[in-house]
């Protein structure tokens, strides 16, 4: 019996913590320009555009029905031991560098993946639920309105963690401005707003 009553004050407590949390739903206008100059910063490094070249030229020709293969066959791996397709792109230079990017950025960036002119996953620092984003508003808000798009989703509660995020996505264009691909990078809004008030304690 008192081991049952540990465990539960223990899910009170874990609950608790989670209310707390989500009472305290960050903006995503805490993505601030600032932020974008980081991501773009480090979205300048020629893996990024050299991948996109390559990807754009191999999947730029394929059919709408091309891609929902790909994007079926990306789905099927990930129930599967064989997974060539994931495999590839998992372990690419880019998605290589996302991962890094990731790592050194000490939580605040949760996922990144890079996506091609057709929509798909050119590099990623973790394995997606899908290969083609083209369908959705990461997409269709960045690359497909043009150069210079910036699209902030609504802010998301992850409950494993405690923590807010929300998806920072925009259009990547080479030297001469022209649309090649996306980013989508989540970013945890809770560790953002706590380096924004260490900053702030800091400054005073």
């Amino acid at each position: 019996m008192g081991r049952n009553r540990g465990w539960c004050v223990l899910l009170m407590v874990a609950a608790m913590m989670s209310f707390g949390a989500r009472a305290q739903q960050p903006s995503s206008s805490l993505i601030t320009e600032d932020v974008l100059t980081d991501i773009r910063g480090w979205l300048l490094v020629p893996v990024v555009s050299i991948t996109l070249d390559a990807q754009n030229k191999r999947y730029g020709a394929l059919t709408a029905q091309e891609v929902n293969n790909l994007d079926s066959q990306w789905r099927t791996e990930r129930e599967a031991q064989a997974q060539p397709l994931i495999a590839s792109t998992l372990n690419n230079p880019l998605s290589t560098y996302l991962t890094q990017v990731q790592a050194a950025s000490a939580g605040l960036f949760t996922e990144i993946f890079v996506i091609d002119a057709k929509g798909l996953n050119a590099g990623q620092s973790a394995i997606t639920s899908d290969f083609w984003q083209g369908d959705e508003a990461k997409f269709q808000q960045t690359f497909d309105v043009g150069a210079g798009a910036v699209f902030i989703d609504e802010p998301e509660f992850h409950a494993p963690t405690a923590t807010w995020r929300a998806q920072a996505n925009l259009t990547i264009e080479d030297d001469m401005g022209t649309a090649i691909g996306a980013a989508t990078i989540e970013v945890n809004l809770t560790e953002l707003a706590r380096r924004n008030t260490q900053r702030a304690k800091g400054e005073n």
